[in-house]
């Protein structure tokens, strides 16, 4: 039997003059997707998703969730070609597709009403077919076919769309499709609307479900206690980076993948964009995704990139800027903080001091791009910045990152700059909640900075006073770095096993 077919189920003959495409788009997602659409675009992210898609059409996954920014083509895909498929698949098969309002679901109702309509779907699945279309024939009559609900004609199955507080009431449901329950940010943000969908999630929506249900949710982030952010605290996820983690999953496991528009980790399989492309460079280029994020940091942060930050309990208050450096610079200094695992990032400051002792930062170096990659572009950083010291912590390869460092500085004759090392042996935690306040109040940000660095001004602004909360804490940490040292006291020996001592 054909994987995603009940037995007993036939499509019959397929008919067209474009018999092995047809044959194609009966097996594969994005060949069906082609046919019915063909003025779909396939780009690398696309074929990814869809092949994910694929993949809960074949019931290899029977619980994903995925979060794609907006207008990237997720609800075409989730809420519209992938039902008609399923159906053409099965037509026993019993959809129901909700989202925040039933208006919405039912728009998502009548498009996969069209495609099915159309001579392109009945020549892929002749054997699935809705009131109304072609010829009349036994079942006709008793099918059931509006703008919201529809039965394919002869079989057992259909599809039904829901708005969040509507009724599944005697509904089995065999697929659930959960598409953006949220409308904008205003709902996201209320506690209240939250809680109603967790719960019409709960005890409307699961408990149509049965033993071989499966569950499909798709959105834009909105808030850290969206309903992907909640299932993630309350059921066994699996986040995807290889396909082959797709086989061998247990029924009860939710397989989470995560778009953002802009890469900013390194390559994956399902993902293999290198860090600063855009998911869609077509639709939506680095610079208007750069605009996007200057306007609102952590709004872009949720939405385009899926990580969702509340404004309720941050860690930093707004940082004071400067349009131009203030004359009399006591000195020009830097502060490294390298990588300590595979998924930290390495944070180079590059600061000059005044005599008030506040500190503004001139440069930034905020990568994931291992130590071979970046020991270039520190020194070419405090070379351009005029640096006289960097203090770069050698913890965990910080040593030997510290001397190729100063090599390539006496290699481009800059031996102005004295490159000391130290071990960071406070606790990471304690020093960055301490010093917080502090941080705020000496340091001092270009006017431009979230546009001149923006990822590390994300990771600095959506900074919790949760710790565990942070996926990154360099940027903080490299910044309680600066004002550590700049409130030691002079000709303290901070610096151990550094190639130049105080």
């Amino acid at each position: 039997m054909e994987r995603g077919l009940r037995p007993g189920v036939s499509q019959g003959p397929v008919v067209g003059v474009n018999r092995p495409r047809n044959e194609r788009a009966r097996r594969q997602l994005t060949a069906f997707g082609s046919v019915v659409l063909p003025e779909l675009e396939w780009t690398p992210f696309h074929r990814a998703y869809y092949r994910l898609l694929e993949a809960f059409a074949e019931g290899r996954v029977r619980r994903m969730m995925v979060s794609v920014p907006p207008q990237h083509g997720k609800s075409l895909g989730a809420s519209v070609v992938l039902p008609a498929y399923l159906l053409g698949r099965d037509p026993e098969l019993r959809i129901a597709v909700a989202s925040y309002s039933f208006a919405l679901s039912g728009r998502f109702a009548q498009q996969v009403q069209r495609l099915m309509d159309d001579g392109p779907y009945r020549g892929v699945f002749p054997g699935t077919r809705l009131k109304g279309s072609g010829p009349r024939s036994a079942g006709e009559r008793t099918a059931r076919r509006t703008a919201q609900e529809f039965d394919c004609v002869g079989r057992g199955g259909g599809l039904k769309a829901v708005g969040r507080t509507g009724s599944l009431t005697g509904s089995r449901v065999d697929v659930l499709i959960a598409d953006d329950l949220y409308k904008d940010a205003l709902e996201a943000n209320s506690p209240l609307v939250r809680e109603r969908v967790w719960e019409w999630y709960n005890a409307v929506a699961r408990t149509r479900l049965h033993d071989d249900s499966r569950e499909l949710v798709v959105c834009t982030r909105w808030h850290e206690e969206d309903l992907i952010g909640r299932l993630r605290r309350t059921e066994r996820v699996v986040e995807l980076t290889e396909w082959r983690q797709l086989e061998g999953l247990s029924p009860d496991t939710w397989v989470a993948v995560s778009f953002p528009a802009l890469r900013t980790e390194p390559p994956t399989e399902l993902d293999p964009r290198i860090e600063g492309e855009s998911l869609w460079p077509q639709r939506h280029s680095v610079e208007w995704l750069a605009q996007r994020r200057r306007a609102d940091p952590l709004l872009f942060e949720a939405l385009y990139q899926g990580r969702p930050t509340v404004r309720e309990g941050l860690l930093y208050d707004a940082f004071e800027t400067y349009d131009s450096l203030p004359s009399g610079l006591l000195r020009r200094s830097n502060y490294t903080d390298t990588a300590d695992t595979g998924r930290d990032r390495l944070c180079s400051i590059c600061y000059a001091v005044a005599e008030d002792g506040l500190c503004y930062v001139t440069d930034v170096l905020y990568t994931a791009e291992p130590m071979e990659a970046t020991e270039g572009a520190v020194a070419s950083m405090l070379e351009r910045n005029g640096s006289t010291t960097a203090h770069i912590e050698s913890n965990n390869g910080g040593r030997g990152f510290g001397r190729a460092v100063e090599r390539r500085l006496v290699e481009r004759g800059m031996r102005g700059c004295a490159v000391r090392l130290f071990h960071q042996s406070g606790n990471k935690e304690s020093r960055i909640l301490t010093h917080a306040s502090t941080v705020v109040r000496m340091v001092r940000m270009p006017a431009d900075w979230r546009l001149r660095w923006p990822e590390f001004a994300a990771a600095v602004i959506g900074f919790r006073r949760f710790f565990r909360a942070n996926a990154h804490d360099d940027g903080p940490d490299a910044l309680t770095g600066i004002v550590e040292t700049e409130q030691a006291p002079r000709g303290r020996r901070l610096f151990v096993g550094g190639f130049t001592r105080r």
